[in-house]
């Protein structure tokens, strides 16, 4: 059969009309009806968005005209839906009219710790597989489990962060399942009594929230179980799956929230903030990014109009392993679940799983209940008994929590929000006490200076503990991207302390005090931190800028006052934007101090300055 032309396909699709010549009509031409049964192309558009819009406009264009393009086509399709609003961000994404969502999980952290949860062998996460194994991992006949104490101290810390009572007395049980990563047939878990319960967490609107949830809401936790992860599963070609005991026994502990999330972005939020927090107290070995901490989801959805009406039936979403997949299988699931019951079907409990990319969640099994697990005490370990000594040792030596620290950083010295959590975030903590040598260091300096400037106020502090934040944070950073060019370097190091071994502090906090101080630019600042970074002048900024003479010589007034002269000279039209303006135009104003700066002489100029004398020289023309 002869290939049919593009044109006749299309024309076919846009208006219905078959081909006069070929296989599908013979002899005539034929057109569709209005009685017939067609379905276009055109029209199938236009029913979707119809269908998923919640008004419709009468006036809406009609496309669909034989000499209609079909990219023209798309295009005034995707502007009547935007229009009329079909298009959801991810911020439009935090709920559906008319439906409620509910929103529990269970958080898997592997625990900081040198020994496994019940055998001898270190924990090892990359090294040579099969390499640290106890009998008992594989659970060999005769091996016996011997729980190994210092196990419990970073689980202890974790507890204690997520305010939960510690119980005086808990006990293990067998959690019973068929799976080659598990050789024992069952995993050790604390189902019935775990250590700790009755906690919760707080989070705030600056810990990325749904703007639903306002300022804050809080989140109980259930319990935190001590449990041993499996083995690491190795798929190779053909079907072929290899096993790494290494992991086996390794310490976990599973933190099990109460339903009390109704937003998918404030449940990834929990995940963030519990993970930031069991950083902080030093209980997990690493995050999400390399699988150190993993997220089950519990959804449910139900209809809002009737408030005494059950929550719905629960799905689990199994190992979610980025903040990202938390918020957006949250969505998946919540929509699946909404679609099948507007379709007169029902939501069975099953757990599902959900790749990275995917607008869907899959079913991967009937969900397991008790029953289903055996749930039994584990004859083989004795309970486990925790002193009040112990517990409050622990808690008055806990490390400064992330809420504590963010306050301090935002009201005592004015960093904003997401600065300060980046450097709460960078380096494990590390970089944040880095800020804090730096910034001693610039307090020092300006505590000895003789003159009366040296009595600074806290309005001083914020000013000069922002500048180094910005530096810590950003300019600091730099040195490891492109933008270094071929110096860049992988990784900045940092010690637990907050030393960096590339830029140490004393050096930063010397170079940012003379920038402060307005003793040398910007541009110059950064080439000096470059070199520093290459070791090209360690413990010696001073020297360096006094050797290559840096200082910044500042013009007279009078040198600026000319400059502005000469910058507004010919700028009639740029002037006319100053006089009766409604708002003032600063765009236009940085206009005109960029090309004043560009006449001086380089690096002489102080660009707030020229922007004053650049406003006080345009308010008089104009005035």
């Amino acid at each position: 059969m002869k290939r049919m032309p593009i044109s006749e396909v299309a024309r076919y699709l846009l208006d219905g009309r078959l081909s006069q010549r070929g296989c599908l009509v013979a002899g005539q031409r034929t057109t569709l009806g209005q009685g017939a049964v067609a379905l276009r192309f055109s029209s199938l558009l236009s029913g979707y968005f119809r269908a998923a819009s919640t008004t419709v406009t009468p006036t809406a264009p009609s496309y669909g005209s034989a000499t209609t393009p079909l990219r023209k086509l798309l295009k005034e399709e995707a502007k009547l839906a935007k229009k009329q609003g079909k298009t959801k961000s991810k911020a439009d994404s935090q709920t559906v009219d008319g439906w409620e969502l509910t929103v529990g999980l269970e958080i898997h952290a592997q625990l900081n710790t040198a020994r496994k949860l019940f055998s001898p062998a270190t924990t090892s996460f990359n090294e040579e597989p099969n390499s640290h194994v106890a009998l008992f991992d594989v659970s060999m006949p005769g091996s016996q489990p011997l729980i190994q104490k210092e196990v419990l101290l970073p689980a202890l810390r974790a507890a204690l962060a997520l305010n939960c009572d510690i119980q005086p007395v808990s006990r293990f049980d067998r959690k019973h399942y068929f799976w080659w990563d598990q050789p024992a047939g069952y995993q050790i878990t604390q189902y019935y009594e775990p250590f700790a319960k009755n906690g919760h967490i707080t989070l705030h609107a600056r810990d990325g929230i749904s703007a639903e949830d306002g300022e804050g809401v809080s989140v109980g936790i259930k319990q935190v179980q001590l449990e041993q992860d499996t083995a690491k599963t190795l798929t190779q070609v053909g079907n072929v799956h290899w096993l790494d005991f290494n992991r086996v026994g390794v310490p976990l502990i599973e933190i099990i929230t109460e339903p009390d999330m109704h937003y998918p972005r404030t449940a990834a939020a929990l995940v963030r903030k519990i993970q930031l927090l069991l950083n902080t107290v030093d209980t997990c070995v690493s995050g999400m990014e390399t699988g150190g901490l993993r997220a089950d989801v519990n959804v449910s959805v139900r209809k809002t109009d009737d408030p005494t009406r059950s929550l719905g039936t629960r799905t689990e979403i199994k190992n979610l392993g980025t903040i990202k997949a938390v918020e957006d299988a949250i969505i998946a699931e919540r929509d699946r679940q909404i679609r099948e019951l507007e379709a007169g079907g029902v939501v069975t409990g099953e757990t599902r799983g959900w790749s990275l990319g995917s607008k869907e969640t899959r079913r991967l099994r009937g969900k397991e209940g008790e029953v289903d697990y055996r749930y039994m005490p584990d004859p083989d370990i004795a309970p486990l008994v925790i002193g009040d000594d112990l517990v409050e040792h622990l808690r008055t030596s806990l490390a400064v929590l992330p809420d504590a620290e963010m306050d301090t950083l935002v009201d005592v010295f004015g960093l904003t929000a997401k600065d300060a959590l980046s450097l709460i975030m960078l380096d494990s903590g590390a970089r944040v006490q880095y800020f804090y040598q730096v910034l001693d260091g610039i307090d020092e300096k300006i505590k000895a200076e003789p003159s009366a400037r040296s009595k600074r106020t806290q309005s001083d502090l914020k000013r000069y503990a922002t500048l180094a934040a910005n530096w810590v944070t950003h300019e600091l950073g730099r040195l490891t991207t492109y933008k270094a060019g071929p110096f860049a370097a992988a990784e900045l190091s940092f010690t637990a302390d907050g030393e960096c071994a590339q830029v140490p502090a004393a050096d930063l906090s010397q170079l940012l005090y003379h920038l402060y101080r307005g003793r040398i630019t910007g541009k110059v600042a950064k080439e000096l931190l470059l070199s520093v970074y290459l070791e090209e002048m360690k413990g010696a900024v001073e020297e360096a800028i006094e050797a290559n003479n840096l200082w910044f010589k500042e013009i007279s007034e009078d040198e600026y006052c000319q400059l502005a002269e000469m910058a507004v000279e010919g700028e009639d039209k740029v002037l006319k934007e100053f006089v009766d303006y409604k708002k003032f135009p600063q765009g236009k104003l940085m206009y005109l101090v960029g090309k004043m700066m560009r006449m001086g002489p380089t690096e002489r100029i102080d660009p707030a300055t020229a922007e004053m004398v650049m406003r006080a020289r345009v308010t008089s023309k104009t005035g």
